[in-house]
This record gives C-alpha cells, sequence and structure tokens, in this order.
C-alpha cells in the first residue's frame, strides 16, 4: 500500500528534505501492517529496504548459540530501522519483531542507499542513529552483566524512563513482562515479582497502558548497587 506525502513528511530522518523529494519518495515507499509477534525483518536476510515504524512498537531480537530470545533495543513510531544493511550493503543484523499491531514504511534499498549518499544531513542523522544504537547496546551488556535479576529490571526501567522522560517519571505505553524479560535475560515469571514487589512497596504504579515511577531514586540505588535489592528468586 503507498504512503501518503504528509506522513512521510513527519519521519524525523527526512525532516527539511524538499517537496519534490518528499513526494518523489512517497511514490517508492509502501506500508504493510504486522500483527502481534509478527516477523518484520528477519536476521540475515538482504538489506531490501530502509525501514520506518509509523505506528505501534516493534522489538530488535537475537538468538544466544543455546537458542535463547535476547532482547536488543525498542523501535518506536517515527524511528527507522535496517539501516546497517543499507550502509554496508550487508544482510540483516537482528530479527525484528512487531510487540504491538504495527503499521511499517518501506523505502527500497537502492532509492534508500541515493538518499543517503546524496543528502548529508541525512547521512548525518544515520550516523547518529548507529552511534547511539551501538551506545545502547553496549550499555545493555552492561546491565546484562549485573548479578541480581530484581538490579536488571530496575535497570531496564531506568532506561525505558531516561529515553521517554527527561524527569525519569512515566514509562509510556511499557513493555509486557515477557519483552522486559528477554531484554534482562530472565523469566517472565520473575519480573513479574519484580513488579509485584515494586508495586508493594510504592516504588511503581500503573496507568493503564503505562507506568508511573514514584521512587525513581529507589530503582536507581538498586541499580548501581547503593540499595541492597530484595531476593524474587
Amino acid at each position: 500500500m503507498a504512503i501518503p506525502a504528509a506522513v512521510v513528511r513527519t519521519l524525523p530522518l527526512l525532516e527539511g528534505l524538499p517537496d519534490e523529494t518528499i513526494i518523489h519518495l512517497a511514490t517508492l515507499i509502501s506500508e504493510r501492517s504486522f500483527a502481534r509477534r509478527g516477523v518484520v525483518v528477519q536476521k540475515n536476510d538482504p538489506g531490501q529496504a530502509l525501514c520506518f515504524l509509523v505506528e505501534g512498537r516493534l522489538q530488535a531480537t537475537d538468538f544466544t548459540l543455546d537458542g535463547r530470545e535476547v532482547g536488543l533495543f525498542f523501535i518506536e513510531p517515527g524511528q527507522p530501522f535496517g539501516e546497517l544493511a543499507i550502509v554496508d550493503q550487508g544482510t540483516q543484523s537482528e530479527f525484528v519483531i512487531a510487540v504491538a499491531r504495527s503499521r511499517v514504511a518501506f523505502l527500497p534499498a537502492a532509492p534508500a542507499r541515493a538518499l543517503v549518499l546524496g543528502h548529508p544531513a541525512v547521512a548525518e542523522k544515520v550516523l547518529r542513529r548507529l552511534a547511539g544504537r551501538l551506545r545502547a547496546v553496549t550499555d545493555q551488556r552492561t546491565l546484562l552483566a549485573l548479578p541480581n535479576p530484581l538490579q536488571r529490571v530496575c535497570a531496564q526501567l531506568v532506561k525505558l524512563s531516561e529515553a521517554q522522560t527527561p524527569a525519569r517519571v512515566l514509562i509510556r505505553h511499557v513493555p509486557t513482562h515477557q519483552e522486559i524479560a528477554i531484554m534482562v535475560n530472565t523469566s517472565r515469571e520473575t519480573v513479574t515479582r519484580a513488579f509485584q514487589l515494586l508495586a508493594t512497596r510504592g516504588v511503581v504504579e500503573r496507568a493503564g497502558p503505562d507506568l508511573r515511577l514514584i521512587e525513581p531514586a529507589y530503582l536507581e540505588g538498586v541499580m548501581l548497587g547503593k540499595i541492597e535489592p530484595p531476593r524474587i528468586s
């Protein structure tokens, strides 16, 4: 399905491009809808398109050698993905799964590469995003080294809140317990117990699809080892 130029114009990566370029890109971009748990990108597939999340939420994942799913990062509306394969003309470096019903726009690889190479502002945004993702993956590896599962859950909540609100008081559309579990290398049941403990202590509070952080200092204290984390498993 084609995508309106008005939607293309809202994508942060393409902001500032001339109207004629936006209109031309709109004729090249197609859109698909994905149900929850639908596979948007397969690891090791050829990089056939630069992708943009229009609506919903996606999660990039991979698998360990013993077959365990590992969450790498989340993709929010407006954000591009698949840039690495466009830049180096290699294969996709991770799986991308829809964790909510989602709409995804696809710009074919050849015009996407021409766009990046022909517009320095776009190239800089792509480089900044790839650098940010590398930093995020490095941070995630550090998080996974924390010995206590509650520490890892608290650290993940801090990271999610930092990405959304500078005051770190709200996580909009908080991921499910399973989605958090594969990010922090533990079971869904352990994440559920961690949330129950944090809610009982008045540290967090559900607000519909969102999570309020009532005591962000407690989360950070547990994350940094300044507060002894209670045992939850």
